[in-house]
């Protein structure tokens, strides 16, 4: 082969190599791998982290944003101080009415890389950290300076530019145009050699044939595709316009992005994972009952007819009274055969009354004289006075009703009084209920010891710590009662309130314990937790749970100590999408 033949042919190759691998790359129309996603709506930010504290930085329009939360808690720190240490000098940040500080920083503007100290001093907590943001060049452009290129490099890429202007040129759709180009290349290939000598045509024409080919196939290669015009430097990814705000939303991979402000807003909480040993417990059924020692029922001992008190009202629901106060009166009805032996004994009364009252007249004049003795005229008086008794209880039970009153103090819990309402004998008319001392009873179908922290959680999910006071020895419909006191603030319970008792027992379990509200049910039915894995990420972790009392649940499997756990507001966090 002669030199020029091998020149050509070198000449030819990085061309050909350029020219057709653009045209084999639209063959299935295969464009490479996508660009990773950008979302336009998160700002550029940089973040840092201690065993104390959590800072976020965002800088948006000249103004650095500052937010300082705790590390494990995620509580937002307020009245803190910030030192921030800036190109022009030492400078300290201002709260904000968001919850968060500001500082100036013109600076941080710059397209790059920026790197800065801040010294959080909290209370008595003092802590440096070290917080790196990168800012996007609006532009899209590359920040760093290209390196000069070799010699070599220079000639390839001056024929890639070369050929990617001609490529741009046979990407038109008109074939007359396609042709034109192709044509006139070769001929004027064919001329040049020409006029320098005969022994180079057959380099020439070999050149300018695997030229056409190549150009050819990339001419043709698009087919009716309309890729629009090429853009010389375009980066792969948009840049980020620079007064975007930042938005809750779920990233391609499943994490959730929520910034600071919006974790403020869903008051987002955390805890650290622990490894420990806890108590099971077990789920009963209970109710509300009154505290025996601290309750009573007001009822009739004879039948009658239910008065109000001398204040004219029967007291009514949650009226607090006080024992012994009268809350109604029962007057007994008198039969007509009653009522005649009532009036019988009566008059028998009265003549024996008359009967004594003159014996004891004449005895006191006697006793004057000395005829009768002292001890006759006391016997006459004391007669004659318990015979008045007896006629005043009679004339006392024809007009004074029965008084009900209360047995303890309290607040009226049921109230059946009704004027001119007949009471039976042992019917309740009224209980009388301490609401600051109740109990709880409840129903176990296996014989349990003196159960230890036993809880109980009502329907709107409110836990009451309760006291273990007692089980029965017999069962009641097949079951065992047991009873427990109400320990604490026990408002806004009714009694024969439905609740579930949460009693422990003596098994030990293994895990990891976090309350039930860390715990969430998916679409596809897994109960998940979200992990704090960065200050503006959280990550979805399945798990298994098995009940551990009212509050809690015991995470086996799924998720190990150490870990930063949202504890409040995973509900309003597995809504992001």
């Amino acid at each position: 082969m002669s030199t020029r033949l091998a020149a050509a042919l070198g000449a030819m190759a990085p061309l050909a190599a350029v020219l057709a691998g653009s045209a084999l790359a639209h063959e299935g129309h295969d464009h490479g791998a996508a660009p990773p996603p950008v979302s336009k709506t998160i700002a550029p930010r940089g973040e840092a982290l201690s065993e104390t504290f959590e800072l976020v930085a965002v800088p948006r329009d000249g103004t650095l944003t500052l937010f300082l939360d705790r590390f494990r808690t995620n509580e937002p720190v307020t009245g803190a101080t910030i030192d921030v240490e800036t190109p022009d000098g030492p400078k300290t940040a201002t709260a904000t009415p968001e919850g968060g500080y500001a500082l100036t920083a013109p600076w941080m503007s710059a397209p790059g890389r920026h790197e800065f100290v801040a010294t959080v001093t909290a209370g008595g907590d003092v802590d440096v950290l070290t917080v790196a943001v990168a800012v996007p060049d609006p532009s899209g452009r590359a920040a760093a300076a290209p390196a000069e290129p070799s010699p070599g490099r220079a000639a390839l890429s001056r024929v890639s530019e070369v050929a990617q202007g001609v490529r741009a040129r046979l990407g038109q759709k008109d074939p007359t145009r396609v042709g034109a180009v192709v044509v006139a290349f070769l001929l004027g290939m064919l001329v040049t050699g020409l006029a320098r000598g005969r022994r180079s045509v057959p380099a020439v024409a070999l050149l300018a044939i695997g030229i056409t080919l190549v150009l050819g196939t990339a001419a043709f290669a698009h087919g009716d595709e309309d890729h629009g015009p090429a853009v010389q430097g375009a980066a792969l990814t948009e840049p980020r316009p620079s007064g975007s705000s930042d938005l809750a939303q779920r990233l391609p991979d499943g994490s959730v992005f929520v910034p600071k402000p919006t974790q403020r807003l869903l008051v987002l909480r955390t805890t650290m994972t622990e490894q420990g040993r806890f108590h099971r417990a077990v789920e009963l059924p209970g109710r509300i009952i009154p505290d025996p020692n601290a309750s009573g029922v007001v009822q009739s001992s004879v039948g009658g007819r239910l008065s109000p008190p001398a204040s004219g009202l029967f007291p009514r629901l949650g009226t607090r009274v006080r024992r012994g106060e009268v809350l109604a009166t029962v007057t007994p009805p008198i039969q007509a055969v009653d009522l005649s032996d009532m009036r019988q004994t009566q008059g028998d009364l009265d003549q024996q009354i008359s009967i004594v009252e003159r014996r004891v007249d004449r005895y006191r004049r006697l006793a004057l004289t000395g005829a009768v003795a002292q001890t006759q005229l006391d016997d006459a008086l004391a007669e004659f006075k318990g015979l008045q008794d007896r006629r005043a209880a009679l004339d006392r039970i024809r007009r004074e009703p029965e008084p009900l009153v209360s047995p303890v103090d309290g607040v009226v819990a049921q109230a059946a009084a009704v004027a001119g309402q007949m009471a039976s004998p042992g019917q309740m008319v009224f209980q009388i209920v301490d609401p600051n001392r109740l109990w709880v009873e409840a129903l176990s179908f296996d014989a349990l010891t003196a159960a230890q922290d036993a809880t109980a959680r009502l329907a709107d999910g409110r836990l009451l710590t309760l006291a273990y006071q007692g089980s029965g020895l017999a069962d009641r419909n097949q079951a065992i009662p047991v009873q427990f006191a109400v320990q604490g603030d026990a408002s806004g319970l009714r009694v024969g309130q439905f609740v579930t008792v949460l009693a422990g027992t003596d098994r030990e379990q293994a895990g990891l314990a976090l309350p039930r509200a860390a715990v969430v049910r998916t679409g596809n039915g897994q109960d998940v937790v979200y992990e704090h894995t960065t200050a503006e990420r959280f990550e979805a972790r399945p798990v298994r749970v098995e009940p551990l009392d009212g509050g809690r649940v015991l995470v086996a499997e799924g998720m190990g100590p150490g870990r930063r756990v949202v504890t409040q507001g995973a509900e309003l966090l597995d809504q992001v999408r």
